[in-house]
């Protein structure tokens, strides 16, 4: 249970990250207009994002993880975009929405947990 609170957080600093990179409206020292704290803040939300995804994937298989990371990153986004930056939401975005949800359950279904959780051995030579 600890590895899907370690993800719920990872998908949390992700959103807070792609927020704070549409906040310094370009890369600091490249753009003339681009806003050197949300760009960090940005740096260090990512860190953190792998950070907890990296601790998830101790008990999470990777596919199950990717897609409940990517889906739920993506739909939270999405929702951010429109209530901070006035995005647009056409019916057509709210049908992908619903596909994305359909995806992440659909993987979920087939199961979540790590049979064994020691990587693969990678032969050199």
């Amino acid at each position: 249970m600890i590895g899907w609170f370690y993800l719920a957080m990872a998908v949390c600093f992700e959103v807070a990250a792609a927020t704070c990179l549409k906040f310094a409206n370009g890369i600091p020292g490249l753009d003339k207009d681009a806003q050197p704290l949300p760009f960090a803040l940005m740096l260090v939300f990512y860190i953190t994002c792998f950070l907890f995804m990296a601790k998830s994937m101790e008990t999470i298989q990777l596919g199950v993880l990717y897609a409940f990371w990517a889906g739920m990153g993506t739909i939270l986004v999405a929702i951010v975009g429109v209530y901070l930056f006035q995005d647009t939401m056409p019916v057509i975005k709210i049908v992908g929405i619903g596909l994305i949800i359909t995806g992440v359950a659909m993987v979920n279904l087939g199961g979540t947990k790590n049979v064994d959780h020691t990587p693969p051995v990678v032969e050199q030579g």
